[in-house]
């Protein structure tokens, strides 16, 4: 059954933090001073300095008496060795992976849980989009090749992600067989509107093959939009929904602002077949910037002053078969700071224009309706909305 709709909170602090030298170390600051409870949830994990980091703050915590659960996915921790897996186990650490692959599993392989969280005592989150790797944090370096962020959360709706890291914790052990979703539209709870709210925040996600919610959320915050809408995702292959807001939200005068990978991106396939979507976008008003200095990999949504940020990327892939969660917030001195954030990233960015687009070489097009193609193919077969 799908999951509960959570209501909007007050009297939570949001602390935004930016790469993995900003957010790590605060992370295992946090776990080591646990008393009572860690609880992580995490698509990508794989050996290296940062998971060593992590493991030995974890161990440290199990033998000091708390209880320490890790729910990661059975695809995404494949690189995680069994000497660390055993190492947790060993030090009392309850391990469980959602949905390991089996070989005779077909398409339910295909379903994942991409939610990135560390949760503290039922007292703290983080909650982002990175992993347990060092292409996010490795301690000698400032920046890594990996650009991310992770929001600190503290208040009254840290109860709701421990609800839902729990609700997860009790169904990882059934085995998953793919079926078409049977989605569900729910009603999402409007935002506070008296006065300026501060404070605010829910958590807002995917429920596996039940509700997206969390796409509900974000088209409701587009629609509402007034002066801006500002998107970063690392990968741009957006439902026909999303795009259809964006440009009427464009039409409307909004400032609508795409931050997207650049030619530094892990999946150069995903890139150029996000592209196909530009000319329609930029013919709309829509500025589209690609992040130059780095691998792009945050998933942050500003709709004037209404935040979203967490694991999901909004795209058709992402909606059709993972798990997801986003912090969705309403707090002055965040907003503020996201502000900071997208700036300084669109600073450092190149900017689409239409006469660009139009002069585009025969080699740049090929590329594009090449993986357009094959994604469209991917689609039908799988039988994506997109």
């Amino acid at each position: 059954m799908a999951g509960p709709i959570y209501p909007w909170h007050g009297a939570n602090r949001f602390s935004l933090l930016i790469d993995g030298g900003a957010f790590m170390p605060r992370i295992l600051q946090c776990m080591a001073g646990a008393r009572h409870s860690i609880d992580l949830e995490f698509y990508l994990v794989s050996s290296g300095a940062t998971s060593a980091a992590v493991i030995q703050v974890l161990v440290a915590a199990a033998g000091r008496g708390v209880q320490v659960r890790c729910l990661l996915d059975g695809f995404g921790s494949a690189q995680l060795d069994q000497a660390e897996r055993d190492q947790l186990q060993a030090a009392g650490i309850q391990l469980r992976f959602y949905n390991p692959l089996r070989w005779l599993g077909g398409r339910g392989n295909l379903h994942r849980d991409h939610r990135k969280l560390v949760l503290v005592d039922a007292q703290e989150a983080f909650v982002g989009g990175a992993g347990l790797t060092d292409d996010f944090y490795q301690p000698e370096q400032l920046n890594t090749y990996w650009h991310e962020i992770m929001l600190d959360v503290q208040g009254p709706v840290v109860a709701d992600w421990l609800d839902l890291f729990e609700r997860q914790w009790r169904l990882c052990g059934r085995r998953l067989r793919w079926q078409p979703p049977r989605l569900k539209k729910v009603r999402v709870p409007p935002p506070p509107v008296s006065g300026e709210p501060t404070g605010y925040g829910r958590v807002s996600y995917t429920d596996a093959s039940e509700h997206r919610e969390i796409m509900q959320a974000l088209l409701a915050a587009i629609s509402r939009t007034e002066q801006r809408l500002w998107l970063a995702t690392p990968y741009f292959l957006p439902s026909w929904q999303v795009r259809r807001a964006l440009k009427r939200a464009a039409r409307r005068g909004v400032d609508v602002r795409l931050l997207l990978c650049g030619s530094i991106t892990d999946n150069p396939a995903v890139r150029y077949a996000g592209q196909r979507f530009y000319r329609g976008l930029l013919k709309t008003g829509v500025r589209i910037f690609e992040y130059q200095p780095r691998f792009l990999h945050l998933k942050m949504v500003l709709a004037d002053d209404w935040v979203s940020i967490g694991s999901c990327n909004f795209d058709h892939w992402n909606m059709h078969w993972n798990l997801e969660a986003n912090q969705q917030a309403l707090d002055r001195s965040l907003t503020t700071a996201v502000v900071a954030s997208f700036s300084q990233d669109f600073a450092q960015c190149k900017e689409w224009t239409y006469a660009e687009w139009r002069r585009l070489p025969l080699w740049h097009r090929a590329k594009i309706g090449l993986w357009g193609r094959l994604n469209r193919l991917a689609m039908l077969w799988f039988n994506i909305r997109g």
